[in-house]
């Protein structure tokens, strides 16, 4: 059975950036508990009706069963190096899942100057993973721990998409002969599709389709439009949320609305620059976000085509609305006071939300 938390009214705050005016809202929620493992969930995937492949920073693949709360190690991992915020990243199932048994991760693979972000993919077996791949091991190689990125999409047309955070040198994120701050594609083998656009330049990662990212933890193609969307963190403020062009720059660092860390000083311009995107939303003061969505399910009526992020910082489970040129924000789950890592929608429109102190939570509307 299981384990039932809470139901409760929360509070919310919905701002309007163009308006400046905040309007109340107390929408309620059912949240009950599928499991707790330990270490950090970092990224969810549903198998079935019952079951979720978790994967957990330290490097542990878990299958939990959501009916009896059941859980039990996959094995066939390779050596994953956890460095900083470097270990088994992301977790994904092809979209020919059903008849392939592929699933696809990010992972920090070793290397001899500490570890870099790799794509790789293997075929899942009940409780093991066989014919491990791995499709690209990044050239974003550091001793550094800082921002692997990573979360993995597809455009259901045979390709696959991973981020790769800066790997904490800002530089690199302007760098096309490195993979570091950049949006990948590839073929669903790893073979790199014709098309992308720096495929013809000797001294460009062909691998690249966007860059001048500083660390994209979220990221989400919309099968409803055809567009692909990140979110990333920003230092001190500007996180952002990216509608992602194909060969476009998206400024880090030489864009930010974010601080140093060390000073109340500007990284970079703060102002639109030519030959650069400006994000859709910026977050100031920062909300870390972790991961991203865009919900078409049907339980949440009020939420369809909303983004959801997952909060670190100021850990919340976040709704962000782009409506007629307005920015819409609210914030949710503020009470569970948890670091919130991952968030996916399940096939009957109910999300998961997984923490950082290893909880994984059901969310749906406490009226359906």
């Amino acid at each position: 059975m299981l384990q039932h938390i809470k139901q409760f009214s929360i509070g919310l705050l919905i701002m309007i950036s163009s308006l400046g005016y905040a309007v109340e809202a107390e929408p309620q929620f059912k949240i009950d508990q599928l499991a707790q493992v330990d270490g950090i969930p970092w990224g969810m995937a549903q198998i079935d009706t019952q079951t979720l492949l978790v994967t957990v920073l330290d490097g542990q693949l878990l299958r939990i069963n959501t009916s009896s709360g059941e859980i039990k190690e996959v094995s066939g991992l390779p050596r994953i190096a956890r460095l900083g915020q470097g270990g088994l990243l992301d977790v994904a199932l092809s979209p020919d899942f059903p008849e392939t048994s592929w699933v696809y991760f990010t992972y920090a693979h070793p290397t001899e100057e500490g570890a870099t972000t790799a794509l790789a993919r293997a075929k899942f077996n009940s409780d093991k993973l066989s014919d491990w791949q791995d499709l690209l091991v990044s050239d974003a190689s550091s001793s550094k721990g800082q921002h692997f990125g990573s979360r993995i999409a597809f455009d259901h047309n045979g390709h696959v998409f991973f981020t790769v955070g800066d790997r904490g040198t800002r530089a690199n994120a302007q760098d096309l002969s490195n993979h570091a701050g950049a949006i990948l594609r590839l073929n669903m083998d790893g073979s790199v599709p014709a098309d992308n656009p720096y495929v013809r330049h000797g001294k460009i990662k062909p691998e690249i389709w966007s860059f001048g990212h500083r660390n994209p933890q979220g990221l989400f193609y919309d099968q409803a439009t055809g567009f692909l969307w990140s979110n990333e963190h920003g230092p001190r403020g500007g996180d952002e949320i990216n509608l992602i062009r194909v060969g476009a720059n998206y400024g880090w660092p030489i864009v930010s609305h974010g601080k140093e860390y060390w000073a109340p000083l500007n990284v970079g311009e703060t102002t639109s620059k030519e030959g650069m995107e400006d994000p859709k939303k910026v977050f100031i003061p920062s909300i870390a976000p972790s991961s991203l969505l865009i919900y078409r399910g049907e339980l949440f009526k009020d939420w369809q085509g909303d983004f959801l992020s997952t909060a670190l910082s100021l850990r919340h489970l976040n709704n962000v609305r782009l409506a007629s040129g307005e920015v819409f924000e609210t914030r949710f789950l503020e009470d569970l006071n948890e670091r919130l890592r991952d968030v996916i929608e399940l096939n009957d429109g109910s999300l998961v939300v997984s923490t950082d102190s290893g909880l994984i939570l059901n969310i749906r509307p406490k009226i359906e």
